[in-house]
């Protein structure tokens, strides 16, 4: 479940405005998405209610209202994943949603202070493990620039100073701002009202396009049968819980259904039907897949002699 966060520092950049943009997208390609709002301010919580009053093509977009620490449970059924962040984000908060997201894109509009806050929010972002290792894609999108080129061209020349790519510019247009008010964005406009605005957005869809793709895929194994007790993640070792924990998914299914073939090989698991891990212990059921996103082999083998250890009747305990 690919999770694209928009983030800068500053007000003002853009970020709402290119978050129900990418939504919308993804909407329209059929895909279950999720606008997770991270922001104080709710300010696509509006947006949000006026869309659910017009008749727009393509998937809902659903709305949920997160916090910067609490948001890596989305709604069941969502596929894709949308995060507008709050202004000033930094320190743990940053680091918080740079665990969680595949793609970071950091909005920002012609203006020295616009470059300067983007710069430290880059630069902070790039002190992080998962950014720092390209396990996070990183992009800039210049917002609401002139049509000139002249604003573009001091974009590109800043980012390139800074070894960051310039994935899309979106030029100024009132076409964002009466849109917006609607509920709608220049996506849901009949194409000979905006196709100017639409180019430029589709520059940086194909860039998120190619992003996805490049997202490891997870790594899936099957323990032996075994139930894992309620407060197992407490006798966790610390160096396994925090390095797991963010893309750590339980899947819980009964043993009875999978067959010996169904064992053999490798699953992927189904982020419609991931229920509650502790739920899963109490109910009974026992674990049968084991999926860490695209964490390192070290980690996973860790991971597993853990669980390995909690099983009943395991020789590793």
């Amino acid at each position: 479940m690919p999770v694209i966060a928009v983030v800068n520092r500053k007000g003002g950049s853009g970020k709402s405005t290119l978050a129900t943009h990418v939504a919308v997208w993804l909407s329209h390609r059929g895909e279950k998405v999720m606008l997770g709002d991270v922001d104080r301010q709710r300010s696509t919580v509006p947006w949000l209610r006026r869309r659910a009053a017009q008749q727009v093509a393509g998937e809902p977009v659903q709305g949920w209202v997160a916090d910067p620490r609490n948001i890596l449970r989305p709604p069941v059924g969502v596929r894709h994943v949308v995060l507008d962040t709050p202004g000033g984000l930094h320190g743990s908060d940053l680091g918080r949603v740079a665990v969680y997201a595949d793609i970071l894109l950091l909005p920002l509009g012609d203006s020295l202070f616009d470059r300067e806050s983007a710069a430290g929010c880059l630069e902070e972002l790039r002190a992080h493990p998962r950014v720092a290792s390209g396990r996070v894609q990183v992009g800039v999108v210049g917002m609401r620039l002139e049509w000139t080129g002249f604003a573009e061209g001091q974009l590109r020349a800043w980012a390139g100073a800074l070894s960051v790519p310039v994935v899309a510019t979106v030029r100024d247009s009132r076409a964002f701002v009466s849109a917006a008010e609607r509920g709608l964005t220049v996506l849901d406009l009949p194409a000979e009202q905006a196709p100017a605005e639409r180019a430029d957005l589709n520059r940086l869809f194909d860039w998120i396009d190619t992003a996805i793709t490049a997202i490891p895929l997870p790594v899936v194994t099957r323990p032996a049968q075994g139930r894992v007790s309620r407060n197992a993640t407490a006798q966790a070792p610390a160096d396994v819980v925090s390095e797991a924990s963010a893309s750590q998914v339980l899947v819980a299914a009964p043993a009875a259904r999978a067959t010996p073939a169904a064992q053999a090989r490798p699953a992927r698991a189904d982020p419609t039907t991931e229920p509650d891990a502790a739920g899963a212990a109490d109910a009974g059921i026992p674990i049968s897949l084991i999926r860490i996103g695209s964490r390192p082999a070290g980690t996973l083998a860790q991971l597993r002699r853990w669980i390995g250890r909690m099983l009943p009747g395991s020789d590793e305990r």
